[in-house]
């Protein structure tokens, strides 16, 4: 089950990479990653049809819990999902950017 470390994901992010997050949606309006798309972990299942088959997946959640359930469901859909490890937390307290509110594609 591949996941990634920050910097390896960092490196993904500024290469355009797609994003999901799987909080709950008072968690990502409180601080995401910018471009992140918001699945709440119980919704993946009735979204996997809208992720991209053709490039990786970044599953980011809090701390790497839930991102790491739903990269390993994802995966077994056949999407190419990498569970980022630490997760938000540890991209704010790396002094990354981030965004508030429900807004996805905001640097």
């Amino acid at each position: 089950m591949p996941e990634v470390d920050l910097g390896t994901f960092a490196a993904a992010h500024a290469d355009g990479a797609f994003v999901i997050d799987v909080r709950e949606p008072f968690e990502y309006v409180g601080g995401h990653v910018p471009g992140a798309r918001l699945i709440p972990l119980a919704r993946v299942p009735q979204h996997t049809h809208e992720l991209p088959m053709s490039q990786p997946v970044y599953v980011i959640c809090q701390s790497g819990n839930r991102s790491w359930t739903a990269a390993q469901f994802l995966i077994g859909r056949g999407i190419d999902a990498r569970s980022v490890a630490g997760g938000t937390g540890d991209w704010i307290t790396g002094g990354m950017p981030v965004v508030q509110g429900a807004q996805e594609n905001v640097a």
